[in-house]
């Protein structure tokens, strides 16, 4: 099913027990062996797979489904440009929730996986945010993931990997929608450490977490009705994992920016009922040869200059941020391309967060810089992606 929803995450939804959502958050799978390089354990009370230290990626293979996680998202985001110069953002992401890891009914209705979809289109001249999403389950072939030749689609909306390592995602709802092509660009990197991403103090609390972060773009944009030819640069992330926010934990506030020197930035902070910095706050620095730095959490600074107040939910988001990294030199101020890019999803993971694109000036290493991004918040309207209820 399909609703459109006017207004401009990683998040939280209520599905079989599961309260789920985005920046990440997603869907169940078939069972895989386990890899050789890795010690991550299931019990017979608890049979999904555990993010567990180490993990060793492996492309192209990664790219596709990890059925033995009981969570797994596949998200695109990017800022593209007309031949004329009309400047557009949108987002593409991918949910898989498991709900069933060896279902006994052996009907094709029964359901095993979830899987949910948003899709954004940000006009920025225009001032206008579209968005739309679906729902539906594995099994019936309505939606579904491979564990082979990536692809994951929901109905006619799709992801997918062609045999030149090129990314190609179809997704169209009424006026809005996407068909674009992403070259890789960079190779993929790691966050973390020894291929993990801890998002708490106990052990598994955590995802296997890679990206693309600068992947040249081409293709159009459906807006109001019109294609229109694009091109600009992606983002993809790409996690999987069995439990993410623990207790304490009420949302986060996580940036992809890619600057004018080459240079990219993932960085995030969660954000805790206590009003304490989080521990397992981090990011990662992409030099534009490709190498790559985690930052730990006190070696940043995310600062919220001004908020928007969203009058359909009452949710008042920060739009604008200062963002130092004193040991690499670099100082931004982020900006909201539209403050209006506040998603509700009520027809699939039932959360409000807020997606979009950004603008970013500010100073790396001496230089002025000026960039692109995307900003993610969640737990400003309620539950935060990513909170586990069982």
């Amino acid at each position: 099913m399909s609703n459109r929803t006017r207004s401009v995450l990683t998040g939280a939804m209520l599905m079989a027990s599961i309260i789920f959502i985005p920046l990440l958050t997603s869907i169940a799978m078939q069972p895989e062996p386990p890899r050789p390089d890795s010690r991550e354990e299931s019990s017979s009370a608890d049979p999904w797979r555990k993010a567990l230290p180490p993990y060793r990626f492996s492309f192209p293979a990664d790219h596709s489904s990890h059925p033995d996680y009981k969570i797994e998202w596949w998200y695109y985001t990017g800022n593209v440009t007309s031949g004329d110069g009309r400047r557009f953002g949108y987002q593409l992401t991918f949910f898989r929730v498991g709900v069933d890891f060896a279902p006994q009914n052996p009907s094709r209705w029964t359901v095993r996986d979830l899987y949910s979809t948003h899709l954004a289109v940000s006009d920025i001249d225009g001032g206008k945010f579209d968005n739309a999403e679906k729902i539906n389950r594995s099994g019936v072939g309505w939606a579904g993931a491979s564990t082979e030749n990536f692809r994951v689609w929901n109905e006619d909306w799709e992801a997918k990997l062609e045999r030149n390592g090129n990314h190609i995602l179809t997704a169209i709802d009424g006026e809005i929608g996407i068909e674009l092509e992403l070259e890789p660009g960079k190779p993929p990197i790691a966050h973390g450490d020894r291929g993990v991403s801890q998002k708490g103090s106990t052990p598994g609390n955590a995802s296997h977490y890679y990206s693309l972060t600068r992947m040249p773009t081409a293709g159009h944009l459906i807006v109001k009705g019109e294609r229109i030819k694009v091109s600009g640069l992606s983002w993809m992330d790409h996690e999987f994992g069995s439990s993410f926010l623990e207790k304490g934990q009420i949302g986060w506030d996580w940036m992809s920016l890619q600057l004018d020197d080459g240079t990219d930035l993932m960085i995030y902070r969660f954000r805790r009922q206590d009003g304490a910095l989080d521990p397992h706050s981090n990011g990662t620095i992409i030099n534009s040869d490709g190498r790559y730095f985690t930052i730990a959490f006190d070696r940043f600074e995310m600062e919220p200059i001004s908020t928007w107040r969203s009058k359909r939910t009452g949710a008042e988001y920060p739009v604008e941020w200062r963002v130092k990294v004193p040991d690499k030199g670099i100082e931004l101020t982020i900006k909201a391309a539209i403050s209006d890019q506040e998603m509700e999803t009520a027809e699939s993971t039932g959360v409000t967060y807020w997606e979009g694109s950004v603008e970013i000036e500010g100073i790396h290493r001496g230089r002025q810089v000026r960039g692109r991004g995307y900003l993610e918040m969640t737990g400003y309207a309620g539950a935060a992606m990513g909170v586990l209820s069982e």
